[in-house]
C-alpha cells in the first residue's frame, strides 16, 4: 500500500486529484476515471481509509471542509469504497439532508408522495443501518404521504427517545461512523476474508450529492449493464424506475418501466432516446478506458443524464470466462490479464452441473466437500442397488458410511457418492474425483440404519432408501429432494482461455486416469498423458473381481499364474485402449499396490457369497481371510511388497503392458509407456522389480518381434524412499512423488480417519491448513525437495513430477515450478484447473521479474 501521507484524508475529486484504489479504494478511483472521461458525474468527495478507520475509532473528520463543496442545504449519498470492489462494504444510504423543511419544500416543487418517499426511504435506512433499530417496525406503506411519514417519524422517536435528527451535518456524521465500524465488525471481516481479502483490508468512503431525477421533463434513476451476469453474452439489462410516467399509470412498480423497446410497456428507449443512446455508448467507453464490463447507476433529470456510479459488473463462474476472453479477443485487455483475471476455482464449476444459485435448499447435513458438482437421486445403500438403478435407469445417489476399493463400481452406476466417514484424500473423495462424481464425505452426523434401510439425520429426520436427495460437492451440502440445476458450460470460450493458458504454462500437466473412460476424459481435458494409471482399479468388476479372488485362494506360484493368465487378457485390453486414446502422449503404468484383502468381503453376506464363488466351505473362506487380514494393511504386505513376495501378479502385468504396446505399435499408433514401481523404500527393491519387468519384456518383443522402448521409474510414497533417492534413482528414469501417502507416513495420520478431528486441529491452530488438502509445504514439502535433489545427484536426468492429490492445488504446482519439476499429476476433471493455475503463476513470476 502506498503511504496515506502522500494523499489527503478528504479528497474532492477532480480529474488531477492525487488518488490510489490502495488509498481511496476501488469505487473513488473508478469514479475519477469516469470525471476524466467528462461524464457527468455529480460532485463527489473521497474519505481515504485512513480518514474511515479514525472515525471507527471515534475521531471526526472536518465535516465543515466535507461539506463545502457540495453547498448549503445539500442532499447527499454516501457509499463504500474498498480497494477491491467484490470485498464489499456495508450498504449505500441515500438522501441524507432530507428533514422537515426540505421535506415541505420539496412538496411544492416535485408533489407530496415522490418527496415523501424519499424522506421515507432514508428514515428507514438511517433507523435499520444508523440507530440499529428492527427493521420489522420500519416497512415502507404502500402509499408515501405525510401521514404515512409522520407515523415513521413517531415511530423513531418511540424507539430511541429522541427526534429524528434534522440537521444535515449531525446525519453525515453519524451515517459515516455507522458505515466505518459496520466494516470493522466480525461478521464484515469474515465476509470480505471469505473473498479473499486480508484481513486488514481498508475501507474508503465516497460522499456524492444526491442527482435527485426530479423535475418537468422525463426523470427518474436506474441500472444498466451490458452483459447477462449469468452467461457473460452481450445483452442490455437493468431497471429504470420513471418519476414523470406517474405511479397510479405504472401500478405497484412504482414507476418500473423498460430500458429497451418492449411490447409490454413503455420503455426508456421511447421516453428519452438521447439519454439512453448516451448510456448504450457507454459501454463501449467503459469497455475501451475501464477495460472492463461495467454496472452503471444514473439520473435522468429534465432529459439529462447523470452518472452516479459504475462498478464491475457481478458476474458467475460461468459469465467470467467469457467475459475475459470477449476483453482479449476485442483488444481491450491483452491475452495474459485475461488469463490471471479468471479464478481456477470458477473452471472447476463450469466443468460440472451446479445448483442454481437461486434455489431454495432445504438442507439436511453438511460435510466436507470432496467433489465438485451436484447431482440428485434415490438413495441406495449398496453398490449392487446402484448397479441395479443403474440398468433400470434411475438416477441414484450411493450412500455409505466409507467405501472400499469394492464399492467402485456402485460409484460408477451413481451420479453422487455420500460417506459419513473419511476426509479430502479417503477412497470415496480420490475415486469420485478421479470419475467426476459429486462427492461429500465425512458427514458425521448422518447415521445409517441398514435393518430399517434408513438414513437418519442429526435432527431426526429420516430418509428411507428410494427417497430423493441432492449432493453438492461444491459446497459439502446434502439436501431433501431436487432443487434446479445449471448445466456444465464447456464453450469456445472456455476452451479458448484454456489454449491460452497453455500457451504461458511452464510445466505439465497429465492426468491420473484409472480407466479408458477415465483417459478419454483427460483427453478431452487436454492433459499431456497419463501421470498415473492405478492398474487396481481394473479388477474390481464382476468377473474380474471372482478371478481375482480365485487367485487369491490359489495355492502356490503355479496355481496362481494359471488364473493370472486369465486376467491377462483382460489388463491388455484395458491397457491397449489406453494407449489408443492417449496416442501420442505418455502414459504412467502404476504396478499393482494395495493389500490383496481390499478385494474380499468383510461382511457374513459377502462371506457367504465368496465361499459360494470359491466352491468351498463358509468357514474355509472365512478362515483364508482372516489369515489374509493384518494389524495395520496399509503399512503391511502391499505394492512392492506384493510384487517381490507373490511376483507372478507383477510378471502378468508387465506381460499385458508390453504386449499391449506392441500390438499399438504395429497399428501405427505412437506411444510413450512408463511403469511405475509402488511404495518403494529400498534400492534393492526396485533392482528385483526391474530385472523381472525387463526379462517380460525382452521375452514379449522376441515373441512379437517389435521393437518398443520404455521407461521404469518409482512412486515416492514413504519417507525412506526420499531420504534414500540418490540411490534408487541410479535405477529408475523418473521420480513420482505419491503426496497421498507421503503426508499419511509424514504425519502418521490416516487420511480415512483424519476427518474426525482434523477440524478440531486447524480451528486451533494445530495445522494451519488440513494436509491432506493442501499440500504442507514446510514437513511433507521438504522430503520432496530434498528427495528431488538427492534424486538429481543419483541420475542427472530423472524425471521428477507429483502424482497425488495435492497435484492440482496451487499450492503444489507453485512448489512443483520452485523445485524444477517436469509436471503434476491430478484427477481428470482438476486438469483445466491445473493448466490455468499453472499459467497464472508464470505469468505472475514475469510481473515480479
Amino acid at each position: 500500500m502506498q503511504q496515506q501521507s502522500t494523499y489527503k484524508q478528504l479528497t474532492l475529486i477532480t480529474p488531477t486529484a492525487a488518488m490510489h484504489a490502495s488509498v481511496h479504494g476501488g469505487r473513488a478511483k473508478c469514479l475519477q476515471r469516469l470525471i476524466r472521461l467528462e461524464m457527468p458525474v455529480p460532485v463527489t468527495v473521497a474519505l481515504s481509509f485512513d480518514a474511515v478507520q479514525q472515525i471507527a475509532r471515534g475521531q471526526s473528520v472536518d465535516m465543515d471542509a466535507l461539506m463545502a463543496p457540495f453547498g448549503p442545504q445539500p442532499l447527499l449519498s454516501v457509499r463504500p469504497s474498498s480497494q477491491d470492489p467484490d470485498w464489499g462494504g456495508p450498504s449505500a444510504i441515500l438522501n441524507i439532508g432530507m428533514n422537515d423543511a426540505r421535506h415541505d419544500a420539496m412538496c411544492e416543487t416535485m408533489g407530496e408522495w415522490a418527496a415523501s418517499a424519499m424522506y421515507l426511504r432514508f428514515v428507514q435506512a438511517y433507523a435499520i443501518h444508523v440507530a440499529r433499530l428492527d427493521p420489522d417496525e420500519f416497512y415502507l406503506p404502500d402509499v408515501p404521504d405525510r401521514l404515512s411519514l409522520k407515523a415513521m417519524l413517531d415511530t423513531y422517536e418511540a424507539e430511541t427517545d429522541e427526534q429524528f435528527p434534522q440537521d444535515p451535518a449531525v446525519q453525515l456524521t453519524q451515517v459515516l461512523r455507522s458505515m466505518a465500524r459496520a466494516w470493522d465488525g466480525t461478521t464484515a471481516r469474515l465476509l470480505r476474508q471469505a473473498k479473499g481479502a486480508p484481513q486488514d483490508a481498508g475501507l474508503g468512503l465516497v460522499v456524492q450529492a444526491m442527482a435527485l431525477g426530479v423535475g418537468q421533463g422525463e426523470c427518474g434513476s436506474g441500472v444498466i449493464q451490458y452483459v447477462d451476469s449469468t452467461t457473460g453474452v452481450p445483452q442490455i439489462t437493468g431497471r429504470y424506475m420513471s418519476q414523470s410516467q406517474g405511479r397510479e399509470a405504472l401500478g405497484a412498480a412504482e414507476g418500473a418501466i423498460y430500458l429497451t423497446r418492449d411490447p409490454r410497456g413503455p420503455s426508456l428507449e421511447d421516453l428519452c432516446p438521447d439519454a439512453f443512446a448516451e448510456l448504450v455508448a457507454l459501454r463501449d467507453i467503459c469497455r475501451g478506458y475501464l477495460r472492463e464490463e461495467m454496472q452503471v447507476e444514473f439520473t435522468i433529470e429534465n432529459g439529462n443524464l447523470h452518472i452516479l456510479d459504475a462498478v464491475r459488473v457481478q458476474r458467475s463462474s460461468r459469465a467470467s470466462v467469457r467475459i475475459a476472453v470477449a476483453l482479449a479477443e476485442d483488444e481491450m485487455i491483452p491475452r495474459e490479464e485475461a488469463v490471471l483475471r479468471v479464478e481456477p476455482a470458477a473452471l472447476s464449476e463450469l466443468l460440472h452441473r451446479q445448483i442454481d444459485p437461486l434455489a431454495k435448499r432445504d438442507l439436511i447435513v453438511r460435510g466436507i466437500a470432496a467433489s465438485p458438482g451436484a447431482a440428485t437421486g434415490r438413495i441406495v445403500l449398496t453398490a449392487n442397488e446402484a448397479q441395479a438403478s443403474a440398468a433400470r435407469g434411475e438416477a441414484c445417489v450411493l450412500v455409505r458410511r466409507e467405501t472400499t476399493p469394492e464399492d467402485i463400481r456402485g460409484m460408477h452406476a451413481a451420479q453422487a457418492v455420500l460417506t459419513m466417514r473419511g476426509g479430502v484424500t479417503s477412497h470415496a473423495a480420490v475415486i469420485g474425483r478421479g470419475l467426476g462424481v459429486p462427492c461429500v464425505v465425512g458427514a458425521s452426523d448422518l447415521s445409517i440404519d441398514f435393518k430399517k434401510r434408513q438414513v437418519i439425520a442429526p435432527n431426526g429426520r429420516r430418509f428411507a432408501a428410494g427417497d430423493t436427495i441432492t449432493v453438492d460437492g461444491t459446497t459439502g451440502q446434502i439436501l431433501a429432494g431436487e432443487p434446479p440445476m445449471l448445466e456444465a458450460a464447456l464453450d469456445d470460450a472456455f476452451q479458448t482461455l484454456l489454449q491460452w493458458a497453455d500457451e504461458f504454462r511452464d510445466i505439465g500437466v497429465r492426468a491420473n486416469a484409472d480407466t479408458p473412460a477415465d483417459a478419454q476424459t483427460a483427453r478431452n481435458f487436454a492433459a499431456e498423458g497419463i501421470g498415473l494409471c492405478r492398474t487396481e482399479h481394473m479388477f474390481f468388476e464382476g468377473e474380474r473381481l471372482r478371478v481375482m479372488r480365485e487367485m487369491i485362494f490359489a495355492e502356490g506360484g503355479d496355481d496362481r499364474r494359471a488364473v493370472l493368465d486369465r486376467l491377462l487378457p483382460m489388463q491388455r485390453a484395458d491397457f491397449r485402449a489406453l494407449f489408443e486414446i492417449m496416442q501420442g502422449r505418455n502414459v504412467c503404468v502404476r504396478l499393482f499396490d494395495p493389500p490383496l484383502h481390499e478385494f474380499l468381503p468383510s461382511d457374513k453376506a459377502g462371506l457367504r457369497d465368496l465361499a459360494g464363488q470359491m466352491d468351498v466351505p463358509l468357514h474355509e473362506a472365512t478362515a483364508r481371510v482372516e489369515a489374509l487380514s493384518e494389524y495395520n494393511p496399509m503399512l503391511g504386505m502391499r505394492g512392492v511388497r506384493l510384487g517381490i513376495a507373490i511376483p507372478e501378479i507383477y510378471d502378468m502385468q508387465a506381460r499385458a503392458i508390453f504386449e499391449a504396446i506392441a500390438a499399438v505399435i504395429k497399428s501405427g499408433t505412437e506411444i510413450t509407456v512408463e511403469i511405475m514401481i509402488p511404495l518403494v523404500s529400498a534400492m534393492r527393491e526396485v533392482e528385483l522389480v526391474k530385472a523381472r519387468v525387463d526379462g517380460v519384456a525382452n521375452a514379449v518383443m522376441a515373441e512379437t518381434r517389435t521393437e518398443f522402448e520404455y521407461r521404469l521409474g518409482v512412486m515416492v510414497e514413504t519417507p525412506r524412499a526420499a531420504l534414500r533417492a540418490q540411490d534408487i534413482a541410479e535405477h529408475a528414469a523418473f521420480l513420482s512423488f505419491g503426496t497421498n501417502d507421503l503426508t499419511q507416513m509424514t504425519y502418521g495420520l490416516s487420511r480415512d480417519d483424519a476427518g474426525r478431528f482434523m477440524s478440531a486441529y486447524v480451528q486451533q491452530g494445530v495445522y494451519a491448513e488440513d494436509p491432506f488438502h493442501t499440500l504442507d509445504i514446510e514437513g511433507v514439502g521438504e522430503l520432496i525437495a530434498l528427495g528431488a535433489e538427492r534424486g538429481r545427484a543419483g541420475r542427472k536426468d530423472v524425471i521428477l513430477s507429483i502424482c497425488g492429490e495435492h497435484g492440482g492445488s496451487r499450492s503444489a504446482i507453485a512448489f512443483c515450478r520452485t523445485h524444477g519439476f517436469d509436471y503434476v499429476s491430478c484427477s481428470p476433471f482438476r486438469v483445466p484447473v491445473a493448466r490455468l493455475t499453472a499459467a497464472q503463476l508464470a505469468l505472475q513470476d514475469r510481473v515480479v521479474s
